[in-house]
Order: C-alpha cells, then structure tokens, then sequence
C-alpha cells in the first residue's frame, strides 16, 4: 500500500486496515508493509547492523520459533529509528529508559559473548540444541561473566517483543488455532 507521508495518520490507517502494517520509506515514498513484508523486500535496516541482524534472528528463532521470518528484525529495527515515545516494544511499558537500541545491543552481546564462552562460536553459528540451552541460561538470571541488563529481564523483553511480531496478527492467530476476538475488528485483513 503506497501512501504520500502527509496521508500517514491513524484515520488513514484504520480506513485501509493497515493495522499491524508498518510505514516502511520506500524509494523516497512512505510504503505500509508488514514486518515480514519488509524482511522479504530485504529493505536496509537504519538502527541495527547486519552482524546484530544476524544475532537477532538466531535468538529470535530460539526463543520464538518462526519470530525470524515474521520480519522481528525489520520490526525491531523500525520501532529504534522512530520516536520512543510512539515505540510499540516492550521496553517502553517498562519504563526502560531509550535509546532502546541500546538496550538491545547489550542484551544481545551478552548473549552472543555467552554463546562464545560456553560454546566456541556466536550466537548465529550455534545448532538448535545448543541455541536452546542457551536461552535456558539466560532465563535463571545472569550466566556467569554476564555483562549487560538482568539476563532474565533481557529474555522477558525480548520474548515479549517477538511474540507480538509472530503472533500479533490475525494471521498469526490463526496459525496458532485460537479464535481472532478484536476489541476493534480490522475492516480487512492485516
């Protein structure tokens, strides 16, 4: 959906069922994409560099099976580059102070530094078996050498932020087999 950024406003949204869509820049136009549409149209990231993409969607598929491919990245990545107080993430509810990339960044590189102590390789780079005892880790509090916030808060947030990329939309609920009641119902599919 390819709107001019003067027609970005909450009425224009709601009346196009953009609901769960995201205002992407697009060759100098503002383009509504979800976060997974974004991720296939491999749009550049503007906060996050490729290695923390890559960390991202690593632990994104540990902690959230599929969270990689509904776009958390991109999500993520759109929710640091715009105004924290309009930030949909989970850090914001929390009071965390922005940036909130910040937050991010220490968080992942505890994580992937970890990785690296317990296993010999980065986050990316570690199997299924071995990403998951990972995450257990970090949910029984700080992993010894741990550097960055509380583990625990860290895997709080992030789960938070990539369940409501993976499974925040009709769609996503439907995936799961549980019925879609909006408090507002979208006039069309996300």
């Amino acid at each position: 959906m390819n709107l001019d950024a003067a027609q970005l406003n909450r009425r224009t949204l709601l009346k196009r069922g953009a609901l769960g869509a995201l205002a992407f820049e697009v060759g100098g136009r503002a383009v509504m994409l979800t976060a997974a549409e974004a991720r296939a149209e491999s749009l550049p990231l503007i906060v996050l560099s490729a290695e923390e993409a890559g960390l991202v969607d690593a632990l994104g598929r540990a902690v959230v099976p599929g969270a990689d491919e509904a776009g958390l990245v991109h999500y993520l990545d759109h929710q640091f580059a715009g105004d924290p107080g309009a930030a949909l993430l989970m850090l914001r509810y929390m009071d965390v102070p922005p940036p909130y990339a910040d937050f991010y960044r220490a968080g992942l590189n505890g994580v992937d530094a970890t990785a690296k102590r317990e296993f010999g390789r980065s986050l990316p780079a570690l199997d299924e078996d071995e990403a998951h005892t990972l995450v257990g880790m970090i949910t029984g509090g700080d992993p010894e050498g741990w550097e960055g916030p509380p583990a625990a808060l860290f895997y709080f947030i992030f789960r938070a932020d990539a369940v409501d990329v993976t499974y925040g939309t009709v769609e996503g609920f439907e995936r799961l087999g549980v019925p879609y009641v909006p408090h507002i119902a979208p006039l069309e599919q996300w």
